[in-house]
């Protein structure tokens, strides 16, 4: 187990979990992209499904929290300001589905 907390940069199983819990968020959020390739080629047309925005959100909300364990400021803000923008995605689809 010494070469995988070299290898993950740990000294502790804390920090193991720690950025097994990163890795998940990270996993999440390239899932998205999985998400969106293949609704897009389903449709034979660039799609962005909602699901797309879930992903997003929950690997972005994992991400923003363990960036704020490493206390990383850079990767704070990045996060923090996707969520933003993923939350207000969709809050106007689903104004908009309110409207039809």
């Amino acid at each position: 187990m010494d070469n995988v907390f070299a290898w993950l940069n740990v000294q502790s199983w804390l920090e193991f979990w720690w950025v097994v819990f990163g890795i998940s968020g990270q996993l999440l959020f390239t899932g998205r992209f999985l998400v969106q390739w293949i609704a897009s080629e389903r449709a034979k047309r660039s799609v962005i499904p909602l699901a797309f925005w879930y992903f997003s959100i929950v690997g972005g909300a994992i991400l923003l929290t363990y960036a704020i364990y490493r206390k990383d400021p850079v990767f704070i803000f990045g996060q923090s300001m996707g969520l933003f923008i993923y939350v207000r995605n969709l809050w106007l689809i689903y104004a908009e589905k309110r409207r039809a």
